[in-house]
């Protein structure tokens, strides 16, 4: 387990995630980023609630929460940031990767 800023989450992103895991019950949990390959080709993305961190697992701190990636998903992820997006036609959390 390697403690990392591999991505960034930003403030809204963080607050978000830590309102959406203590509605879940889920207070304390760590979210699971994976990026897998799409369907069509190309990657998309998985999120996931996990209790603790596996050993080749990378640890983001964020504000609030802790953010997992594996170790395949993180050559495919760095740099990338989560941001939260609350606007007229659409709000959640978006990726953006300048990899992908």
């Amino acid at each position: 387990m390697a403690t990392t800023a591999l991505i960034e989450i930003t403030p809204l992103a963080s607050e978000k995630l830590e309102k959406v895991l203590a509605e879940e019950g889920q207070e304390g949990s760590l979210l699971r980023v994976m990026v897998t390959p799409g369907p069509n080709g190309g990657f998309q993305y998985m999120l996931g609630v996990e209790k603790e961190a596996g050993e080749n697992d990378f640890v983001i701190d964020t504000e609030s929460v802790q953010v997992l990636v594996d170790a395949e998903s993180a050559p495919l992820i760095e740099g990338a940031q989560i941001d939260y997006v609350d606007g007229l036609m659409r709000s959640g959390f978006v990726i953006s990767n300048p990899n992908l």
